[in-house]
C-alpha cells in the first residue's frame, strides 16, 4: 500500500512538511509506503475550463507543460492521498488550489478515478483561516467519492517559522492519530 502527499506550501521543509512527516512516521511504522511531492517552486498552470478532459476522458489534462499530469498519475497509483497546505489569506495556497482545480476537473471527467481511495487534508497556519483551508482540501476528497479519514481533532497545526508547528503538542497528537487511523482504514479496505 502507498500514500502520496502533496505539500502545497512554498516552503519545502516548513511547517506543512513537518506535519506530513509526522503522519508518514505512523504510516511507515505500519508498513505503508509514503511519498511526498513538493508543489513549491514547481509550475502549475490554472485550469482554463477548456472541457477537453471531459471530451477525451483520458485521465489527463490537456495542459502538458507542468506537473499536474504527473500528480494525477501518482494519485491514481496510490491507495491514499494527503493534501497539505499552509494558510495564505484564509485558504489554501495558490499552488494547491490550482492542483485541486485541475485534478478535480480531470477526475470529474473520469468518475471512478479516485472512488474509494482514502484522503486526508492537513493544514499549517499562523492564526486564522486553518479551518477554511481544511474544508477546501476535504471538498476535493468528498466530491471525488473518496473516504475522508478523521483524527482526534481537525488536522491542523499552528506556527509561523519553520519548525514551530512541532511545538504545537495537540497538532502532533492529531497527526499521529491521523496516521494511525489512515493506516487502519487502508488495511481494512484491502481485506
Amino acid at each position: 500500500m502507498k500514500v502520496v502527499a502533496f505539500n502545497g506550501s512554498p516552503r519545502k521543509d516548513g511547517n506543512t512538511a513537518s506535519l506530513i512527516w509526522t503522519v508518514f512516521q505512523e504510516l511507515a511504522e505500519r508498513d505503508i509506503d509514503v511519498e511526498m511531492v513538493q508543489l513549491g517552486g514547481k509550475l502549475i498552470q490554472p485550469c482554463t475550463a477548456c472541457g477537453d478532459c471531459h471530451r477525451n476522458k483520458e485521465r489527463r489534462c490537456i495542459i502538458q507543460n507542468d506537473i499536474v499530469n504527473e500528480c494525477v498519475d501518482k494519485m491514481i497509483d496510490a491507495d491514499g492521498i494527503i493534501l497539505g497546505s499552509s494558510v495564505h489569506f484564509g485558504d489554501v495556497t495558490g499552488q494547491m488550489k490550482m492542483l485541486i482545480d485541475r485534478v478535480g476537473m480531470v477526475s470529474g471527467a473520469n468518475p471512478d478515478q479516485f472512488r474509494f481511495k482514502v484522503g486526508a487534508g492537513i493544514v499549517a497556519g499562523r492564526r486564522a483561516g486553518a479551518l477554511h483551508a481544511f474544508h477546501t482540501l476535504n471538498n476535493f476528497f468528498l466530491l471525488r467519492e473518496m473516504i475522508v479519514v478523521g483524527s482526534s481533532y481537525w488536522n491542523m497545526g499552528f506556527g509561523v517559522n519553520s519548525g514551530e508547528v512541532m511545538q504545537d503538542e495537540e497538532a502532533i497528537r492529531t497527526m499521529r492519530c491521523l496516521g494511525q487511523n489512515m493506516a487502519w482504514l487502508l488495511k481494512k479496505l484491502k481485506q
